[in-house]
Formats: C-alpha cells, sequence, structure tokens
C-alpha cells in the first residue's frame, strides 16, 4: 500500500514541481517524514490524458531532491503571546501557513500501466495529489521494453546544476541495488562513475 504524501502548489519547470504536505487534520493517517525523505519516488497522479477514451490518466513519476520549511513566526520580534496548544484554538489560522515543502522532478510518467522514462508530455495540475511509490513500482519503472534495468534519467538529473544532484543519483543507485541484486555490479560501475564526477567537476 503506498502512501499519500502531498499535493502539488506550484511549478518551477515543465518538469520541477513543489509539493506541500499533507498537515494535520488533511488525512486520516498523516504522513511520515520518512515517506518524503530525500530521494524518495513519488507519484504525481495526472487528471486527465486528452485522449478522449476512458483509460486511466496515469501519473507522472518524480523523485524528492529537496526540502523547504515554511514557518511565519520566524523572524517575529517579541516573545510568543500563547503558547502552540492555545493557538491550535484560537488562531488555527496562524498554524495553516506553516508548512513542509518538496521539490520533485518529473522522471518520466506511467500510462495505461505502462512506464516510461524521460520528460514528459503532459504537466500535472495544481492540486495534484502525490504519493509514494512502492518497491514493485520503482522496479517496474526501470525495466525498459526488453525487461533491462533503466535509468536515462540520469542524464536529465545531471543537467540541473544543482549541488545535491550527485548524492541523489549515490542514494538512488544504492536503493535500486537492493531492489536489482542480480544488477549490482553494473550499477556499482555507475555508482564510481557518479561519484568520481562529484569529486573531480567542482574541482574543476
Amino acid at each position: 500500500m503506498t502512501t499519500a504524501i502531498g499535493k502539488i502548489v506550484k511549478s518551477n519547470t515543465h518538469i520541477d514541481y513543489v509539493c506541500q504536505v499533507y498537515g494535520p487534520g488533511e488525512l486520516v493517517a498523516q504522513p511520515l517524514p520518512t515517506d518524503y525523505a530525500f530521494a524518495e519516488f513519488v507519484a504525481i497522479e495526472l487528471s486527465g490524458n486528452g485522449s478522449g477514451n476512458d483509460s486511466s490518466p496515469g501519473a507522472l513519476i518524480g523523485v524528492i531532491y529537496n526540502t523547504l520549511l515554511l514557518n511565519p513566526d520566524f523572524g517575529s520580534l517579541g516573545p510568543r503571546l500563547s503558547p502552540r496548544g492555545e493557538q491550535e484554538i484560537f488562531t488555527p489560522d496562524y498554524l495553516s501557513e506553516t508548512a513542509t515543502l518538496l521539490g520533485i522532478i518529473a522522471l518520466g510518467w506511467r500510462e495505461d500501466s505502462i512506464y516510461r522514462q524521460g520528460v514528459p508530455g503532459l504537466a500535472a495540475d495544481v492540486d495534484a495529489p502525490v504519493r509514494r511509490l512502492s518497491n514493485d513500482e520503482i522496479c517496474a519503472f526501470h525495466l525498459d521494453g526488453a525487461g533491462r534495468l533503466s535509468l536515462r534519467y540520469a542524464s536529465v538529473l545531471m543537467g540541473m546544476n544543482n549541488p545535491l544532484v550527485p548524492q541523489l543519483l549515490l542514494t538512488l543507485i544504492d536503493r535500486l541495488v537492493t531492489l536489482f541484486p542480480g544488477q549490482s555490479r553494473q550499477l556499482q560501475v555507475m555508482r564510481n562513475n557518479v561519484a568520481w564526477k562529484s569529486i573531480v567537476q567542482p574541482a574543476g
């Protein structure tokens, strides 16, 4: 069973999305921090595929690469007049302004149970639900049409010019080693290459 995490609130580019984690009271089962950890694979559900049929609209498949915390109390002058417990009763709107935001890069998509890697043609809508992928879904996303392990999205991540990307890729590869133990040798070669580039490129 997958876990609901939050909803899309904005996008920075066609593949770079911002997700707001569900707050207290929005879900019966509140998502845990481990559900939206760094390098966690997620699905952004699409509302329609524009094909005009009754097939599943599908989803964007992405990975969490960043976390931002919004706190309106930060930098305010003077002490807080009421403890947090009383604010929940008397000023709930104030508490609703705090939020946890996730940066998500779309690595591919799912349409009619078929997974593909690359830049998706469709974009997600505001308020599109975001959920964590199961291990079975992660495995399906990483197999091409011939049943071979594929990480075509690695070039997209490396082109982001973000200092977190090398560690993101290393974490993803380590995760895939546990899911595809038979491909551990090939994944280790890729890991060594990413680790080497993360050292050489900043120095160069």
